[in-house]
């Protein structure tokens, strides 16, 4: 009989205990729209650029380590809502993020995705984002087909690090 087995991850206590909610202000607005104009630090926001139409972050309830999104600042609900300038700057973002995580991780690929409305699995249709996260052939596991859980094994902090450090100066990967 094997012994039962912890994971820790104490750094999700804020988010356990509800403090976690303390991060995005109450307003109107997308959450997104309301983290990017909150004026609070990007390093305690978790935003790893900002350029004039659109900006990165790392996802608050990330698939694995390295998770970010790319977004336009303002909610448009689709990629045909984009402006021109927006469209390019928004690709030249996922291209800089996919950049940062093949720097920061070295992982043995990249996922990289949206969903375009609710019916697409949209988790906020009202504003557009592109997830990019790294993958590793080996990263295999059953915690999520079993347990509902996700093991995730750094700080969310020392991920915004790591993102934030590889972005390209250039923004242009």
């Amino acid at each position: 009989m094997s012994e039962l087995q912890r994971i820790w991850a104490g750094w999700r206590s804020a988010y356990v205990s509800g403090t976690e909610k303390d991060r995005v202000p109450e307003g109107t607005g997308s959450v997104f729209e309301r983290l990017l104009a909150s004026g609070r630090p990007d390093r305690e926001t978790y935003v790893l650029w900002r350029g004039q139409h659109c900006a990165a972050l790392l996802n608050a309830y990330p698939y694995g380590t390295g998770h970010l999104l790319v977004l336009p600042q303002a909610a448009v609900p689709d990629l045909l809502d984009l402006s021109a300038a927006a469209h390019d700057e928004l690709w030249r973002g996922v291209r800089a993020g996919v950049h940062a995580i093949r720097t920061a991780y070295d992982p043995d690929g990249v996922n990289v995705g949206t969903n375009l409305g609710s019916a697409g699995g949209a988790s906020i249709p009202g504003h557009l984002h592109v997830h990019c996260l790294p993958r590793w052939r080996a990263d295999t596991t059953f915690l999520a087909t079993v347990a509902e859980t996700r093991m995730l094994p750094e700080p969310i902090d020392l991920t915004w690090e790591k993102l934030r450090d590889a972005w390209p100066a250039d923004d242009a990967g």
